[in-house]
Formats: C-alpha cells, structure tokens, sequence
C-alpha cells in the first residue's frame, strides 16, 4: 500500500478503534517528514464519498502530519457526514492529495479539469475543488461547485487560482 494511504488509514483506524492519535511512523519515504503542502485526505465507501477535509497550503510542519490531521478530520469532522464508525472501516477506500502551491490565473481559460483543481475567491470567502473528480466534465462545472462551497452566488466574479495534485490511492 501507498505510504501516504497507509498513514491516512493507520490514523483513522487507530482514532476510530482505540480514541488514540497514533505518532508518526519512523519507516515513511522522506519527503513526507521533510516537506510542507497543503493536503486533502478523501473517503469512500462503495463508490460514494464518505468524507473529505484538506488544507490548501501547510498548516504543520510536514506532510506526515498534514495526512494525519486531514485523515482524522475526513473521518469524524467532516459536516456533511456523521463520523465513521467502527463497522465501516473495512470498507473505506483512501486516497490522499498533495498540493502544489496555488497560482493566480486571469481566466477559466487557463484551467483544465483533469489536470488543475481550482480555488474561487471573493473577499474573505474561498472554496477549492480538486482535479480530476469523478462527475466534474467542464471547467465552468468546477468553478461553480468551488463557488457554492465558498457561499459565492454564481453570478459573482472572483479571483481564481489553480493548482496541480500528487494523488496517493
């Protein structure tokens, strides 16, 4: 298994199992006790989301713990769903997504669904939707669900940025 979907689901059975917040493992390829990156840690059950949480850039001094803290927050955090219970571990599947740093873009023209996320902005409101998902078929799609869960009214114009994904499942 990938090392990155490994600690995501090391972390989240040993939370959902025992209530303990396991350390970082000691065996993990460098780069993700020595790198920062924002990171999103996805869930699915049969197909279905059953959980999401990420952070667009670093909010902790690796990418191990980022995977960490994102996993536990996908599976108990995320308020669209109730928290994962025990039951349903066996048949989550993980992937985890590695954030390159955002750039500013002048228009839609500049983005590409299967290879850019995108991040909508308006004052202090912002939402990020990632590359790549099942679903999304255009560009003007993927701008308008970043918009929704910014709570920017589709008509509004925004800034908007991209940025490119490592994606571990």
């Amino acid at each position: 298994m990938d090392a990155y979907v490994k600690l995501a689901k090391e972390a989240i059975e040993s939370y959902i199992k025992e209530g303990k917040i396991i350390n970082i493992p000691f065996d993990l390829p460098e780069e993700m006790y020595s790198q920062k990156a924002g990171v999103f840690v996805s869930l699915h059950c049969m197909g279905m989301l059953r959980g999401c949480i990420g952070t667009i850039s670093a909010t902790t001094n690796s990418v191990a713990e980022e995977i960490r803290q994102n996993a536990l927050s996908a599976a108990t955090r995320d308020p669209r769903f109730m928290p994962v219970t025990e039951d349903e571990l066996f048949s989550l599947d993980y992937s985890v997504d590695v954030l390159t740093d955002a750039e500013d873009i002048k228009s839609e023209d500049e983005l590409d669904i299967k290879r850019y996320g995108v991040i909508v902005k308006k004052g202090l409101k912002k939402g990020l939707l990632l590359p790549d998902l099942e679903g999304i078929n255009s560009v003007k799609e993927q701008i308008e669900i970043a918009k929704r869960k910014a709570g920017i009214k589709e008509n509004e114009s925004v800034k908007l940025q991209r940025f490119e994904v490592i994606r571990h499942h």
